[in-house]
C-alpha cells in the first residue's frame, strides 16, 4: 500500500448503503484504501468477490476485509491492533453499522428491544471511535463519519406537516437521536486536535436493513438507491460538503443541514 492513499473504515459495508460506499469510493479515485467491514470474515468476502464481479474494471483503489463486530469488544480491538499494524493510522471511520428491529417480525420484550437496538446503533459507533480515536489522531485530516438518520431528527418528528412524522418505531428513532447527539459531543472535543465529525442522513434509501421483505416494501414506496447515499457520503469524505459541515455537521443527502 502507498504510504499516501487515505486509509478509509467503513462498518456493515457488506450490504446497503456501506457496500454501495466502498463501490462508489473505490470507483472515486485511486487514492483511497477502503477497509470493508462485516461481523464475519465470509460475509465480507463474498461481499468483495460479488464487487469485484460486478465492477472490477472500474474499481481505482484498494479493498481490503476486515472482521468487525461492533457489539463485541473484543472485536473491536482486534480491528484497532489490525489497523495500527497495516497502516498506522486511520484517515475516515464511517460509523455506518445499524439495525432496525420490526417488532411484529421479530417479538421481544420492549426492554430487550431497547437494548439490542442501542448496542448496535450507540454503543457500537461510540465505543469503536473511542478505540480508534488514537489512529486517527495519526491522520493529516481525520475525519468521522455517524450515519444517522431523518428518523432521529426531533425538530421533523414534532412537525405536523411532515408526513414523516408518522412512522412508528421509537426504538430506533430514540438510538438515532443518541447517535446525533454522540456527533455533536465527539464534534465538540475531537476539533482541539483536528478532527472532523458528521452526522449524515442518507434519506429513504433502498437497504437491507428491515430484510428482503423489508427491502421490496422500500422500493414499493418509492425509496432512492443505496448508491445515491452512498454518492453523497464519497462526497463528504472527499471534502465536497466541508461547507455543511462547519455549519452543525448533520449532512443532509440532498445538500444542506438536517434540523437536529
Amino acid at each position: 500500500m502507498a504510504p499516501d492513499k487515505k486509509i478509509v473504515l467503513i462498518t456493515g459495508a457488506n450490504s446497503g448503503i456501506g457496500l454501495e460506499t466502498v463501490v462508489c469510493l473505490s470507483q472515486a479515485s485511486p487514492d483511497y484504501h477502503i477497509i470493508l467491514c462485516a461481523r464475519t470474515v465470509d460475509k465480507g468476502n463474498k461481499a468483495l468477490q460479488e464487487v469485484k464481479a460486478s465492477h472490477g474494471d472500474s474499481l481505482k483503489s484498494p479493498i481490503s476485509v476486515l472482521q468487525l463486530d461492533v457489539t463485541d469488544a473484543q472485536s473491536i480491538e482486534a480491528a484497532k491492533e489490525h489497523i495500527e499494524k497495516e497502516f498506522g493510522r486511520l484517515d475516515v471511520l464511517v460509523n455506518n453499522a445499524a439495525i432496525l428491529i420490526i417488532p411484529s417480525q421479530q417479538p421481544m420484550a420492549k426492554i430487550e428491544l431497547l437494548r439490542t437496538t442501542f448496542e448496535t446503533n450507540v454503543f457500537g459507533p461510540w465505543l469503536l471511535t473511542d478505540a480508534l480515536e488514537p489512529l486517527l489522531q495519526k491522520s493529516a485530516n481525520p475525519l468521522v463519519i455517524n450515519v444517522s438518520s431523518d428518523q432521529g431528527s426531533i425538530t421533523r418528528k414534532l412537525d405536523p406537516t411532515n408526513p414523516g412524522a408518522a412512522i412508528p418505531g421509537e426504538h430506533y428513532r430514540a438510538s438515532k437521536s443518541a447517535l446525533n447527539m454522540l456527533a455533536a459531543c465527539q464534534r465538540y472535543s475531537y476539533k482541539e486536535w483536528g478532527c472532523k465529525v458528521c452526522a449524515f442522513n442518507p434519506g429513504f434509501c433502498v437497504t437491507n436493513l428491515t430484510g428482503e421483505k423489508g427491502r421490496q416494501t422500500r422500493i414499493e414506496h418509492g425509496a432512492r438507491p443505496a448508491r445515491d447515499a452512498a454518492e453523497a457520503l464519497v462526497d463528504v469524505i472527499a471534502g465536497k460538503r466541508d461547507a455543511d459541515l462547519e455549519k452543525n455537521g448533520m449532512v443532509d443527502l440532498d445538500g444542506g443541514i438536517l434540523p437536529w
